[in-house]
């Protein structure tokens, strides 16, 4: 019988090694490591680098949520912090596009992605920026997702932030979900509405699952809660008008003639309904503003093209309270005015 390799090296005192040399796949596998790890070190930074994180969600679609997420993060840069803007809709994302920032390409240094930047200094990360063909549908489930979600969070220099707003897709899916689980320190989630009493339901949805997230709620916006019309007549004289679903309405002239009202295109007080009922914060209500729609085909936001008007002024309240719930009600270095 010929002897065993162990005795074959304990009578010759050496032996042939295997090749040590790793292989093509081993070096992959390797790589892949290395860059996970990474990762996970980025991300457990992002705790110490970005101070607030806030996720934007809605029980539906069509009620503006990307509008509220673009103007608080707007509103916060106005107020002198430093922003972030994450649009985590992987199929539809339109941030870009609001901002006018749709044709600009990223830059990638040393394996990081590096944020557009829009307006007032914010800087902004989307789907929309990765995809050659914006009409081709995105067409990903699972694990996929799973991984360019990972990506928009461990992958991408943000640098130090104030505060970093996060955009979903509407409803209750599985991206904040997944963000949750590896964004540490999720200050909370503002939820989304309209004025319809229909809206109390999606509310409700919204809230459950920010709950079962065990992230707290900051409190619901209620969006297109009504337009405001203006004009002028006699000095303190009454105008009348006519309303919708033919309700008559009368407004008095101020002493220079000037006058204005609000018109609940969509009822009113759904926000408000499902704040109450639901026992979270109500953190304010924005107007119906066709101007809204213009900014976001033109890709100039409401807030940048009249920093001065009814919208802004709205934001600026929203904004206010929001950062009234994360520093208690107390004094703080965030709330530059």
């Amino acid at each position: 019988m010929s002897d065993s390799p162990v005795s074959q090296h304990n009578q010759s005192g050496a032996s042939k090694s295997p090749e040590q040399n790793p292989s093509n796949e081993q070096k992959t596998q390797m790589e892949q490591a290395y860059r996970e790890l990474q990762r996970k070190m980025r991300i457990a930074k992002l705790g110490e680098d970005i101070k607030h994180k806030i996720l934007v969600l809605s029980g539906k679609g069509g009620v503006g949520k990307s509008t509220v997420a673009t103007g608080l993060a707007i509103s916060l840069a106005i107020k002198g912090m430093k922003v972030g803007l994450m649009d985590i809709d992987i199929t539809g994302p339109n941030i870009p596009k609001m901002l006018g920032l749709d044709n600009t390409d990223l830059t990638v240094e040393n394996e990081q992605i590096y944020p557009a930047i829009g307006p007032h200094g914010v800087k902004v990360i989307s789907m929309a920026f990765l995809i050659e063909d914006p009409d081709k549908p995105v067409i990903w489930r699972g694990p996929i997702k799973l991984g360019a979600i990972q990506q928009f969070i461990g992958d991408v220099a943000w640098g130090k932030l104030d505060a970093l707003i996060v955009d979903f897709p509407p409803g209750t899916s599985d991206e904040p979900l997944t963000v949750s689980q590896h964004l540490p320190g999720i200050d909370g989630v503002v939820i989304v509405t309209t004025p319809q009493e229909v809206a109390l339901l999606d509310s409700r949805k919204s809230i459950n699952f920010a709950k079962t997230l065990s992230v707290p709620v900051l409190g619901v916006v209620e969006n297109m809660s009504g337009y405001s019309i203006k004009g002028k007549g006699s000095p303190n004289s009454i105008v009348s008008l006519i309303g919708p679903e033919g309700t008559p309405i009368e407004c008095k002239c101020d002493e220079e003639g000037n006058w204005s009202m609000i018109l609940d295109l969509f009822k009113k007080g759904g926000g408000l309904l499902a704040a109450n009922e639901l026992e979270v914060p109500y953190l304010g209500s924005l107007p119906f503003d066709p101007g809204i729609v213009r900014g976001g085909d033109d890709g100039v936001h409401r807030i940048v093209a009249e920093p001065e008007g009814d919208t802004a002024k709205a934001f600026d309240i929203i904004v206010e309270n929001i950062l009234n719930s994360l520093d208690g009600d107390s004094t703080n270095t965030l709330k530059i005015i």
